[in-house]
């Protein structure tokens, strides 16, 4: 499998997830490590402890919309989340997400295409993501090439160290 596929179990999470739900306020003072514990408590406090790396996040429209608070894509990647996959994104967290190395990918009607707890196989490069519950794969829009070489690279710092290295 290329760098940009990934397979996992499905997250489900509504509309207007924002971003002072995905990392509450009142924990922006701790460091990553003590701040992804607390990702999507208002929603389910427990969401940390169940997660496991690889899973994937599938949300209605505009996700991560709010304040641009970069911690949000940043704590559901050392969560462990391989990708989210959404109706619609905030503008500034989508960025923020590519810009962090937190692949993303935009499905329309993707809510009523699966269900949680099902397992996903998604190829950012292709733009198609296959139900392995139920063998249905889905076309969607590709990110552009610049993004995918920012997201094989793990970040757009990432990316910048490696160009300039190779001077």
């Amino acid at each position: 499998m290329s760098q940009l596929v990934f397979r996992g179990r499905v997250w489900k999470l509504g509309d207007n997830v924002d971003t002072d739900v995905i990392t509450p306020g009142k924990y922006l003072i701790l460091p990553m490590n003590e701040l992804k514990k607390y990702v999507l408590e208002p929603i389910d406090p427990e969401f940390p402890r169940k997660v496991k790396p690889g899973d994937i996040l599938v949300a209605g429209k505009n996700f991560g919309c709010g304040s641009s608070r970069e911690q949000a894509p940043a704590a559901l990647k050392a969560l462990g989340i391989s990708v989210v996959i959404a109706e619609s994104f905030a503008r500034i967290f989508f960025r923020n997400a590519v810009s962090l190395g937190l692949p993303v990918m935009i499905c329309d009607g993707i809510s009523e295409k699966v269900k949680e707890g099902e397992f996903l196989e998604v190829n950012l490069e292709t733009g198609e993501i296959k139900n392995l519950n139920t063998g249905q794969t889905i076309k969607t829009k590709i990110l552009s090439k610049q993004m995918i070489e920012i997201l094989k690279a793990g970040g757009i710092i990432p990316l910048l160290k490696k160009k300039l290295s190779q001077r």
